[in-house]
């Protein structure tokens, strides 16, 4: 496909027109090959962004990313395969936590992710951040790490959905990051060639999401609810809330330590809650548990008994990695400047807004601007504030881990934008709102 002939596409969809399913697997075939300029796509985004897509378009558009490349064909393993992906948090380290809590019961999770997307931080960043880790694994090399391991932590190779691979850049750049159905079709294109029996979303809403208003987030639950159906793959949903950092961690190295932490049965409350409630549901998924008590039961047995942490440790040796950061967190990147940020008055805790903490780490070197920027692992904070906490004048609030002085000073300010001390709070959103899945949606009842 030619630009010429890709012009009149992206004219139909600009002026409220469908395109059917051959148009899009013509097109997205000839992007990956090439033959589509980023401009083009560039321009398709934009249309999409504006006019939409209905639900048989969405479909059309997931199938032909997938068809672009290869899939995973993880039959032989002869056990359920469960994946889990968020929609994009400050401070969400869930994955690292989850995936190899999950395998150490007994369930395959080829967990496949990305690097950090506007404000939010990517969980391939986050693992590259042990010494040595290396998340490029060929779709070979993943299936035996899987049939040893049953974990894989790897980036979308160019095997998997390669028009996918270069759209997923393109949106940041081009301000089309909050579509609903070009983030679906990208999380599905991607986890529909993991070769799945099963996948749960933590769809994040609240102010530091990319979709704050609950109604978008249940949008995209439902959307990719319905991608995963059409393709026979069963998918729940979880919303939880993204109007505050997840845990107290944000930055790379600092996240792993405190993943680390939570495979030790040692992980902030706020982030055990969430790993439970979705770990709960892919055991579920996967058929291995009677309810949600029994899955609790089983991953807190598989923490406490260290049996977790020690499938971490194997995984990262696996991969390259060093594994005695599992044992010695200290081994990974640190900081060269720290400072200890202080209550500016004495109030409560109204806000510590995560979008303005995103944009902090980026200012640090912590994230990107551009995709070939190349990220510091040790940079970030540990924020102890959280929203409701009474404090005095001078009181601790927050470290900033910065690479100069001039990174402390971006910390500085990051962070007085993002903690709000008032004297008084409202209270913050629910930390996990909703179960959605095919049936429909249910408010979150943890039992």
């Amino acid at each position: 496909m030619t630009p010429l002939l890709a012009r009149p596409l992206i004219e139909t969809k600009r002026d409220g027109g469908r395109l059917g399913p051959t148009d899009w697997r013509r097109l997205m075939a000839a992007y990956a090959a090439g033959e589509v300029p980023d401009y083009q796509m560039a321009a398709l985004a934009m249309a999409i962004y504006f006019r939409g897509l209905d639900r048989d378009e969405t479909h059309a558009l997931t199938d032909a990313m997938l068809r672009s490349g290869a899939t995973l064909d993880l039959t032989h393993l002869g056990r359920p395969r469960i994946d889990k992906h968020s929609t994009g948090g400050v401070g969400d380290k869930v994955s690292l936590v989850l995936a190899p809590l999950i395998a150490s019961l007994g369930v395959a999770v080829p967990m496949m992710s990305g690097r950090g997307l506007g404000h939010t931080g990517g969980t391939l960043d986050k693992l590259e951040a042990i010494p040595g880790f290396r998340t490029g694994l060929s779709l070979t090399e993943a299936t035996r790490q899987l049939e040893q391991l049953d974990c894989a932590l790897i980036g979308q190779t160019g095997e998997i959905a390669p028009a996918d691979r270069k759209l997923y850049a393109l949106r940041d750049a081009t301000g089309t990051v909050e579509s609903i159905p070009l983030i679906s079709a990208s999380i599905m294109s991607k986890k529909l060639a993991e070769g799945l029996t099963g996948l749960v979303l933590d769809v994040k809403y609240g102010s530091g999401a990319f979709l704050p208003e609950r109604d978008r987030g249940l949008e995209l639950a439902r959307t990719m609810i319905e991608l995963g159906a059409d393709h026979g793959c069963p998918v729940i949903a979880l919303l939880t809330a993204m109007d505050r950092p997840l845990g107290r961690a944000c930055g790379n190295a600092v996240e792993v330590e405190e993943s680390i932490m939570a495979l030790r049965g040692e992980g902030p409350p706020d982030l055990m809650r969430v790993t439970y409630a979705l770990g709960a549901e892919m055991l579920l998924l996967a058929g291995t548990v009677r309810d949600r008590d029994e899955a609790r039961r089983r991953m807190e047995v598989a923490i406490s008994s260290g049996r977790a942490a020690e499938r971490f440790a194997r995984i990262i040796e696996a991969q390259g990695g060093d594994p005695r950061v599992v044992d010695d967190p200290g081994l990974l990147p640190e900081a060269a400047e720290c400072e200890v940020y202080l209550a500016p008055r004495a109030g409560v805790i109204a806000e510590v807004r995560p979008r303005e903490i995103g944009h902090g780490i980026i200012a640090l070197g912590g994230g990107r601007t551009r995709v070939e920027d190349v990220v510091d692992p040790s940079v970030g904070f540990v924020i102890t504030a959280r929203p409701g906490d009474v404090v005095r004048a001078g009181e601790p609030l927050a470290t900033i881990y910065a690479r100069d002085d001039a990174g402390v000073a971006a910390g500085r300010a990051a962070l007085a934008a993002a903690i709000r001390v008032a004297d008084e709070a409202a209270p913050p959103l629910p930390l996990i709102a909703h179960r959605i899945t095919e049936a429909g949606v249910e408010d979150y009842d943890e039992g």
